[in-house]
């Protein structure tokens, strides 16, 4: 399952960074915390486990900047749309992508299912060369002579 939050306002960004500051303080890296959750019906303690406050701690950070976020299980498959939303590309492309092989996939009927472990790992490998080509390009302005 996929999860998309929007952007979150400016009361849940504040709420957020209290969340991550109170997690902060409660966390000492090692074990799980327990919390009460509290409704307007009950009271009841829970426990998280360590990876898991790792991961309400990077969501509660992200969430108090502003930022919206997605969450993948880490074995998780994609569909097309899904992929071309994550590399910001068209769906055509991402399929033009998939026949020219440039990331494995597999059929499920008639839909590609790209695992996303394959697609962080493109998405990583084109990240890379775009900035090494930037890069390239700042040093031959500079041997010309254009930052002066």
């Amino acid at each position: 399952m996929i999860y998309n939050y929007v952007p979150p306002n400016e009361q849940e960004q504040q709420t957020a960074r209290d969340a991550l500051q109170r997690l902060t303080l409660a966390s000492n890296g090692d074990e799980a915390i327990q919390f009460f959750i509290t409704d307007s019906r009950q009271e009841e303690l829970i426990e998280i486990p360590v990876a898991a406050i790792a991961v309400l701690s990077d969501v509660l950070k992200f969430m108090s900047q502003g930022h919206g976020l997605t969450l993948f299980p880490r074995l998780a498959e994609v569909t097309t749309m899904e992929a071309a939303d994550i590399l910001n590309v068209s769906r055509p492309y991402v399929i033009k992508l998939l026949e020219a092989g440039e990331m494995s996939y597999r059929m499920v009927g008639r839909h590609r299912r790209i695992r996303l472990k394959d697609l962080i790992d493109y998405k990583d490998r084109i990240d890379r060369e775009r900035e090494a080509i930037l890069d390239q390009m700042v040093a031959e302005a500079e041997e010309l002579g254009l930052y002066d």
